[in-house]
């Protein structure tokens, strides 16, 4: 049965869908707000890096997807994160509405309109649901930044690989090593 914040986040982007919103710009609620982000070459070839990875390690039946809303820990967080990698037999709630229980790996490509949220509440949010793995890949900065272990609500310091060096997650539920030698910059 869903709860009062789904059944909100379900009004809120059933109207989203009625309106005229742009080709090519992602919505999400990030606490109760609503976001509005254009893609960007550069976002879209490091996600598409990603998921090729993530195949690679799992097969083409891994249950990854992109932009697809998942209903996170906190008030009103609607998020559809760039990557997000289910267990293996997840299956949407009696809703349709994937549950954040069964998030394994997500992984944030930076906007500058939208880093705030990326490096806060979707962060805290990630630790508050236990996601094991969180990568949060900056085009600016040319840096990814690696969270895992979430414990009360928070990750550790992540550890910073800057692009054009393997991020190690090995010994991780993802158990691969992400290159990022061809991650572009903005």
């Amino acid at each position: 049965m869903a709860d009062a914040n789904t059944k909100r986040l379900d009004e809120w982007f059933e109207r989203l869908e009625r309106m005229p919103v742009p080709e090519g710009f992602r919505v999400e609620i990030v606490g109760g707000d609503v976001f509005m982000t254009p893609r960007r070459n550069t976002h879209w070839q490091i996600i598409r890096r990603i998921l090729r990875a993530l195949e690679d390690r799992f097969g083409q039946d891994v249950q990854v997807f992109s932009d697809v809303r998942v209903d996170f820990p906190g008030y009103e967080n609607g998020f559809c994160p760039d990557i997000a990698m289910l267990k293996d037999g997840a299956k949407p709630d009696d809703t349709g509405h994937w549950r954040y229980q069964d998030v394994e790996f997500v992984a944030e490509v930076i906007s500058k309109g939208t880093a705030a949220n990326d490096y806060g509440p979707k962060r805290t949010a990630y630790a508050e649901a236990e996601v094991p793995v969180h990568v949060i890949a900056d085009p600016c900065q040319g840096r990814c930044h690696v969270y895992t272990d979430p414990k009360d609500g928070d990750y550790a310091d992540p550890v910073r690989v800057d692009f054009g060096t393997d991020v190690d997650l090995t010994g991780t539920v993802v158990d691969l090593v992400l290159k990022t030698t061809d991650f572009p910059r903005d």
